[in-house]
C-alpha cells in the first residue's frame, strides 16, 4: 500500500470515527431532549392545578374584632410575597436552597452529591431537594424515600419552573410549610410564636422559623428551645456566608434570645352555640359548606355581643331554672337587636359544645306563644270590631270534635282579648281563631316566615305537628317590637374572602302588623309581664312577653315544652326549656314560670353593664291603650235624707268602691217589671237623688266599665225611707 493509500485510509478512519462522535452526540443530545421533554410531560401528570389553592383558615370575629372561631383544615392564614419582609425569604433560600434563582427546579450540583453518598451506602441517605421540590413533594407527593418518588418530584419540579415565577414558587412554598404545633404557613407562625404580623418579623424571628422548614417538631422553640436557638444561629451563618448579613450584623442577631411570645388561641366555651348557629346559617344562606369553610380562608364578621352572650351561658349554668323529674333537662336561647335582625346572643344548650345539638335550631311545640301571632294579631288587623276590650266567649265550646279547656278549667262566660292575653286563655283564642278563620291565621304566619301545615284550631294554642325553632319564634316576635315590621334575623354581617367582600348584610322589613296594632299588642304583653302569666321573676326595666307551654303526652299534668318570647325597647328574645328525649322517664316538674324567671335574669344581669330602656316609647302615630278597669265589688251602700231648698228634699248614696277613677257607677231604684236607671257618676262614689222626700223606695248600685262596656257585679239594696 502507497504512502497516498495509507494517508487516505487514515483519513478515512478519522472522518468515520468524527462521524461517530458527531451522531453519537447529536443521539444524546436527542436522547436529553427526549428525556427533558418528557420529565416536562410527564411533570404535567404529578401536578395538580387544584393543590395550588392552599387551605386557609376560616376565622369567626366579632365587629370588634375578637376571633370567637376558627375553622380550618390545616390551621393556615395566606400571605402575598410582598407581605413578607425580604430578610425572612432570604433566611429561607440561604439555608434551603441557596442556587434558587438560578437553577431550573432541580439543582444537578447537590444531586450528583446526594447520589455519590447514596451509592457509598447503598441507600437513600441524602436529599438534595430545591425549594421547588420541595414545594412539589410537599403538594403532590408523599414523604418516602424511593427513587419513584425521586422521579416524581423532579418531573413535577421542572413543570412547576416552567409554569409559574421563582417568586410564584417561592410564595406558595412560604405559604404552604408546616411550622409544628399544627400551624402552616409563615404569616400563621409569626402570630402563633411571635404574636406578630408578618410584615413585623426581625432578622433573627425569620432565622428561627427558617430553620424548623428541616425538622418543625424537632426545632420547635416551645419544646426544644436550645435546638432551636442553635439552628437559628446556623440559619444566621448561612445568611452572613450568601452576603445577606454583614459579620457584625451576624454577631448582633445571634446574641439574641429567642424572644418568643406564643399566641395559643383558646376560646372562650360561651361562644360556642354562637360559633356552630353561624356554621348553620352559612350553610342555609350562603351555600357554604363546612368542607368550604375550612378551606376557604374567609373572614365572617358576626354579630354577637359577647357581654349578652356570657351573660346568658353564665345563667344558663344554674340547675335552679331547669325543673325536671330527672337529669338533663336542657334550654335554648337567642336574642337579636329587633331593629336590624342582628343576632347578639345563641346558646344551643346548657354545656354546648361543638359537634352538639343546637337546640336553637331545633323546632318545638310553642304552645300559647302562638296566641299573639297566629290569632289576635291578625284578628285585629282583619277586623275592627275586635279590639283590645272587645268581649269574646270564654266558654267550653266543641267545634266538631275539639274542645279548648282553659288551663285552671274555670270560664267566666266572656272576657276581653286584652284578659284573654294576659291570662293566657285557651277557649277565647280557639273561638276567636274559628271567628277570623284558620286560613287567616296561617296567611299571616306565612307572613312572618312562620308557615305550618297543621289545618286545625289547635294552630291557635301551639298544637303544632312539626313545632316551631326558637329563631323562627323570636323573629316573629319582632313584628311587635319594631311597629308591626319584623326583621329577618342574621348571625353574619360580612363574608370576606382575600380582601373582597363577598357578603354585606342589608336586611329589610316587612310589614306584618299596623303600628297601632303592634302598639296594643305590646301594651297588652307588657301588662302580662307585670300581671299575667309572665309576671314570674323580677326585672325592673320596660318588658313585654308571652309564656307558652305544652302538655306532656305520656305523663298526665306535666309539661313537655316551656316558652318565654319577648322584647324589651331594643332586643326579642326567645327560651325554650325541656328534654331532648320526651317519654314517661323525662318530664318538666314546672312550667313556662322558668324560662320567664331566666329571661328576667339574663336580662338583669345584662342591663349592670349596659343599661337597658327604662320604658316603651308609644310612636307618635298610634293612641295609647288605656289600662284595663278593674271593676270593684261595691260595699257599704248607705242612703239618707239630705235636706235642701224647701219645699223638696233630697236623697244620698255613698258606697265603697274603686280608687280607679274611670269606673262609672250606675244607680238603679227598684220598681215593679224593670228596675230604672237613675243616673251614673265616673269615679265618685256618691250620688244625689232629686224629689226624694215622702218617696219610700229602694236603690242600689252596678259598677259599669267603659272600656268593655260591661256591668259588673251589682251591690246591696238599700231603701231610703223615714
Amino acid at each position: 500500500m502507497s504512502r497516498i493509500e495509507r494517508r487516505n485510509q487514515k483519513r478515512s478512519h478519522l472522518i468515520g470515527r468524527l462521524k461517530i462522535i458527531a451522531f453519537s452526540c447529536l443521539l444524546i443530545i436527542f436522547l436529553g431532549f427526549i428525556g427533558y421533554a418528557a420529565i416536562v410531560f410527564g411533570g404535567r401528570f404529578v401536578v395538580d392545578d387544584d393543590k395550588f389553592l392552599l387551605d386557609a383558615t376560616t376565622t369567626i370575629e366579632t365587629e370588634e374584632g375578637q376571633i370567637i372561631g376558627r375553622l380550618y383544615n390545616e390551621n393556615r392564614k395566606l400571605t402575598t410575597l410582598g407581605d413578607i419582609p425580604e430578610h425572612v425569604r432570604q433566611a429561607f433560600i440561604a439555608i434551603e436552597d441557596r442556587r434558587f434563582y438560578g437553577h431550573a427546579g432541580v439543582d444537578f450540583r447537590s444531586v450528583f452529591r446526594a447520589v455519590y453518598k447514596d451509592i457509598l451506602a447503598m441507600a437513600k441517605v441524602e436529599g438534595a431537594s430545591t425549594i421547588t421540590q420541595q414545594l412539589a413533594k410537599n403538594l403532590f407527593l408523599t414523604n418516602d424515600k424511593t427513587w419513584l418518588r425521586k422521579t416524581k418530584e423532579v418531573m413535577a419540579a421542572v413543570y412547576l419552573e416552567q409554569t409559574l415565577s421563582k417568586d410564584k414558587i417561592l410564595e406558595l412554598y412560604l405559604n404552604e410549610i408546616y411550622f409544628g404545633h399544627g400551624v402552616y404557613g409563615i404569616a400563621t407562625a409569626a402570630e402563633y410564636y411571635f404574636s406578630k404580623n408578618i410584615k413585623d418579623l426581625t432578622v433573627d424571628e425569620g432565622a428561627m422559623l427558617a430553620g424548623m422548614a428541616k425538622a418543625p417538631n424537632g426545632y420547635s422553640p416551645i419544646n426544644h428551645p436550645e435546638k432551636a436557638k442553635s439552628r437559628r444561629n446556623t440559619v444566621l451563618h448561612a445568611m452572613e456566608a450568601t452576603g445577606v448579613l454583614t459579620s457584625k450584623q451576624l454577631a448582633t442577631e445571634e446574641e439574641k434570645p429567642l424572644g418568643l411570645e406564643v399566641n395559643k388561641w383558646n376560646p372562650s366555651p360561651w361562644t360556642a352555640s354562637y360559633v356552630d348557629y353561624v356554621m348553620k346559617e352559612a350553610a342555609s344562606k350562603h351555600d357554604m359548606s363546612l368542607e368550604e369553610l375550612k378551606r376557604g380562608g374567609y373572614r365572617i364578621t358576626v354579630n354577637m355581643d359577647n357581654h349578652v352572650q356570657e351573660k346568658a351561658y353564665e345563667q344558663f349554668k344554674n340547675a335552679d331554672y331547669f325543673p325536671g323529674n330527672t337529669e338533663g333537662v336542657e334550654g335554648a336561647f337567642m336574642m337579636m337587636d329587633h331593629g336590624t335582625g342582628k343576632v347578639v346572643s345563641v346558646i344551643g344548650g346548657r354545656d354546648f359544645q361543638l359537634g352538639d345539638l343546637n337546640r336553637a335550631t331545633v323546632a318545638r311545640q310553642p304552645g300559647s306563644t302562638m296566641k299573639p301571632l297566629a290569632v289576635y294579631g291578625p284578628a285585629m288587623m282583619e277586623n275592627e270590631k275586635y279590639q283590645p276590650y272587645t268581649l269574646i266567649p270564654d266558654q267550653k265550646i266543641d267545634y266538631d270534635g275539639y274542645t279548648a279547656e282553659n288551663y285552671d278549667n274555670e270560664y267566666t262566660g266572656a272576657v276581653s282579648i286584652y284578659e284573654a292575653i294576659v291570662h293566657s286563655k285557651n277557649a277565647p283564642a280557639v273561638w276567636l281563631l274559628n271567628e277570623i278563620g284558620i286560613s287567616t291565621g296561617k296567611a299571616y304566619l306565612d307572613n312572618m316566615n312562620l308557615s305550618v301545615e297543621d289545618d286545625g284550631l289547635a294552630i291557635a294554642l301551639g298544637g303544632l305537628s312539626k313545632g316551631v325553632t326558637p329563631a323562627k319564634l323570636m323573629e316573629s316576635y319582632s313584628s311587635f317590637a319594631t311597629n308591626g315590621n319584623m326583621v329577618e334575623s342574621h348571625s353574619i354581617e360580612r363574608i370576606v374572602q382575600n380582601g373582597q367582600t363577598l357578603f354585606k348584610a342589608n336586611p329589610e322589613m316587612k310589614e306584618v302588623f299596623t303600628p297601632q296594632v303592634a302598639w296594643n299588642m305590646t301594651e297588652m304583653l307588657e301588662e302580662t309581664v307585670a300581671s299575667g302569666t309572665a309576671s314570674s321573676g323580677n326585672y325592673s326595666k320596660a318588658l313585654a312577653g308571652k309564656t307558652g307551654s305544652t302538655q306532656h303526652p305520656q305523663v298526665e299534668g306535666q309539661t313537655k315544652d316551656a316558652w318565654f318570647a319577648g322584647y324589651t325597647p331594643q332586643y326579642v328574645m326567645t327560651l325554650w326549656m325541656g328534654y331532648d328525649t320526651s317519654d314517661k322517664a323525662h318530664f318538666l316538674t314546672g312550667g313556662s314560670e322558668y324560662p320567664t324567671r331566666l329571661v328576667k335574669s339574663i336580662l338583669t344581669e345584662v342591663d349592670k353593664e349596659q343599661a337597658l330602656t327604662e320604658t316603651f316609647a308609644k310612636p307618635e302615630a298610634v293612641s295609647a291603650l288605656p289600662k284595663p278597669i278593674q271593676l270593684p265589688e261595691i260595699k257599704n251602700v248607705q242612703v239618707s235624707y239630705q235636706f235642701g231648698s224647701l219645699p223638696f228634699g233630697k236623697g244620698k248614696l255613698t258606697w265603697q268602691g274603686s280608687n280607679d277613677e274611670r269606673a262609672i257607677y250606675r244607680i238603679y231604684r227598684e220598681k215593679e217589671g224593670i228596675d230604672e236607671r237613675i243616673g251614673e257618676v265616673e269615679g265618685k262614689r256618691e250620688f244625689v237623688i232629686d224629689n226624694a222626700l215622702f218617696h219610700s223606695k229602694s236603690y242600689y248600685i252596678v259598677p259599669y266599665n267603659p272600656l268593655t262596656k260591661t256591668e259588673g257585679k251589682r251591690s246591696e239594696s238599700v231603701k231610703l225611707s223615714w
